[in-house]
């Protein structure tokens, strides 16, 4: 993740113009706001407010406009800022006050710019106050109570910044899987258009699917004599905030939000999950976010060495080096090369001898190898497994049928069931399972047993109907129960009865956190025993980026459900799709398919848009070894309705 980018764009090698709209944009609204630190006179920081507004969202070319002198003559733009822009637009060289004032001000006060709710006017009153000068120093005066007092503030206004500041370090630290993917793939999408590019292909843990990414890596071959037009080009893409360094095969970029084509906007969000992430302060920092991105250019040739070392892990990496070690051979980006042959060579010398491999496949079967996936390369087995032809067959978007977990507005969905049966339908599905919330969860508009029970009656006209119809669709009726202190589901059992399934989960968080791990796992024992449970629900409970899950002994859970399963007792654990939990963990995925309990990727989706989030859980299934035979979604209704009424 990239550091708050609070710093003047590097100018184009290739300019005039030097700099794209974007970043004039940028360098605008970022010196309004460093005059504002600094106490700058109002009518100033509001004409370079402007000027950033204005410009970024015109359509005209920077170059023409500064080569034509209509620069000076649109609305905002004075003799003194007009020069300014004419001199870095035209010459790449920034105006030396602006230079300073970004050199001047502490950096702390920079990146407490940051902290989600906090402008530049407090930062200023609590640093001529109280000295606070960095975030370190703000959330030890906030301990001690000392913004509190001061006036305008108050005790909210304290804990908000307390709030925002350990929010933005879970946010600096690692993006999750979809928000790194979005970047990953709108990036890769407009190097690929280039003139040039042979192919370009995401790296690293995006292309693993990790379930959070630190920063993204990209691999494109072009052929030496395209290197440099490309590189050039590249650097002239929408999206890019600031230029790290380009140099050589390697280009290090920092991405914002301006690479989406279509705008950066969240999709609906779960009450819940919103809440535990931050809010609406969570929010406000993905809209203007960054992320830090690798670029390397390579010749064709090199392209799959290249990919393949830059995926990783560096676990997989280093064991995929040492089955080449034991060959005579050094694998590295360059190649796979045999030592005889290259002796003392290094780098691209020495690739002139590597053994030919056109893509990775080629790679692995030199050293006696099957392929592996990119989400298996995490030194989990997987050598050993692709020495001896072992590898799963990993689960597909192909083999998903439907899923059991999703909500509609009986409870807290934005959509209704005829909507989400209505989508369903339209990407392929099957069948789809409707769980909304039980009366618990108060915040979710948990559903009445007299109002599941109409809805149950609901499900059964359209099925009905869908038959006489000849249609091959149906709907599958559920609840999402919580789970109640001792394990206890949050209906009676007369009510559980009438469902096809349910879903126990863990929602009171707070109160299960403060538990013992063997007081939280003995409750899940308890609940996985009741009769009515089918599914066990984002079994830790955590959210991504947001919170820790509670303490539970999940192998001994997995164990249990096992016991039931081999005694004919259907007992599936959830792996919750929605990005921001990915929860069954992708290292238990494998476990319990080792121990045979089923596993079924639910979406959790509470809009039409939200079904497709069965995607990240495909993926994340991929990354436990998970197989179509592992999962539920891949029956067919009929025998899926055979499993649930065993």
């Amino acid at each position: 993740m990239a550091d708050s980018g609070f710093a003047l764009p590097k100018p184009r090698s290739s300019g005039p113009p030097f700099f794209s709209r974007n970043q004039i944009a940028k360098a605008l609204h970022q010196v309004a706001v460093l005059l504002e630190l600094k106490g700058a006179n109002v009518f100033r920081v509001r004409s370079y407010q402007n000027a950033s507004r204005m410009l970024g969202g015109i359509t005209e070319d920077l170059g023409e406009l500064v080569a034509t002198g209509q620069l000076f003559e649109m609305k905002g733009i004075g003799k003194g800022l007009g020069s300014a822009l004419s001199q870095a637009i035209g010459e790449g060289r920034w105006p030396s006050d602006w230079v300073d004032l970004h050199e001047q001000t502490p950096q702390g006060m920079i990146e407490m710019l940051g902290i989600p709710g906090l402008g530049p006017k407090r930062i200023k009153l609590m640093s001529d106050e109280l000295g606070v000068d960095s975030v370190a120093s703000l959330k030890q005066a906030a301990l001690e109570g000392q913004i509190a007092p001061m006036k305008g503030f108050g005790e909210k206004s304290q804990q908000r910044m307390l709030d925002g500041i350990e929010l933005l370090a879970r946010f600096r630290a690692r993006r999750r899987l979809d928000i790194g993917l979005m970047y990953g793939e709108a990036f890769q999408s407009n190097i690929s258009t280039i003139d040039g590019v042979i192919k370009a292909q995401l790296a690293g843990s995006a292309r693993r699917r990790k379930e959070t990414i630190g920063d993204l890596d990209l691999v494109v071959a072009v052929l030496p004599e395209h290197h440099d037009e490309v590189a050039d080009s590249i650097l002239k893409l929408p999206g890019i905030a600031d230029v790290k360094g380009a140099g050589g095969s390697k280009i290090s970029l920092i991405l914002d939000t301006s690479v989406f084509e279509g705008g950066f906007k969240l999709d609906h969000i779960d009450p819940n999950v919103l809440d535990a992430i931050g809010g609406e302060h969570y929010e406000q920092l993905e809209s203007g976010g960054t992320i830090d991105a690798q670029v390397r250019l390579v010749p064709p040739h090199v392209f799959p060495f290249t990919l393949a070392y830059f995926t990783g892990s560096k676990e997989h990496n280093i064991a995929m080096r040492q089955r080449a070690i034991d060959r005579g051979m050094r694998l590295n980006e360059f190649g796979l090369i045999p030592e005889a042959e290259a002796g003392e060579l290094k780098g691209m010398a020495a690739a002139e001898y590597s053994l030919i491999a056109e893509t990775e496949e080629e790679i692995y079967r030199h050293l006696e190898l099957e392929w592996v996936a990119p989400e298996l390369r995490e030194d989990m087995g997987e050598i050993v497994a692709a020495e001896h032809r072992g590898l799963p067959h990993l689960v597909t978007n192909n083999d998903i049928r439907g899923a059991l977990h999703n909500h509609t507005t009986l409870s807290d969905g934005e959509a209704t069931l005829e909507e989400m049966a209505d989508t369903a339908r339209k990407i392929g599905w099957n069948w789809l399972g409707v769980a909304d919330h039980s009366p618990t969860l108060k915040v979710a508009n948990g559903a009445s047993a007299e109002d599941l029970l109409n809805q149950g009656t609901m499900i059964k006209s359209y099925n009905q109907a869908w038959e006489e119809e000849g249609v091959d669709f149906r709907l599958f009726h559920g609840v999402e129960s919580d789970i109640l202190a001792d394990g206890k589901l949050d209906h009676p059992d007369d009510v559980l009865a009438q469902l096809d399934y349910t879903v126990a989960s863990v929602h009171a968080i707070s109160k299960w956190r403060a538990r013992d791990e063997v007081q939280n796992t003995e409750d899940l024992l308890t609940c996985i025993d009741h009769p009515a449970t089918t599914i066990l629900g984002h079994p830790t409970g955590r959210i991504l980026q947001g919170r820790e899950g509670y303490e539970v002994d999940l192998y001994a859970v997995l164990e249990h459900m096992a016991e039931h399963n081999r005694d004919g007792r259907l007992k599936a654990v959830e792996l919750n799709a929605s990005p921001y939990r990915l929860d069954l963990d992708w290292r238990l995925c494998k476990h319990a398919k080792e121990l045979g309990v089923p596993v079924i990727i639910n979406p959790d989706a509470h809009s039409v848009r939200g079904l497709a989030d069965v995607g990240y859980g495909v993926m994340v299934a991929r990354k436990g070894w998970i197989e179509s035979d592992n999962i539920l979604n891949s029956l067919s209704a009929s025998d899926l309705s055979l499993r649930l009424n065993h």
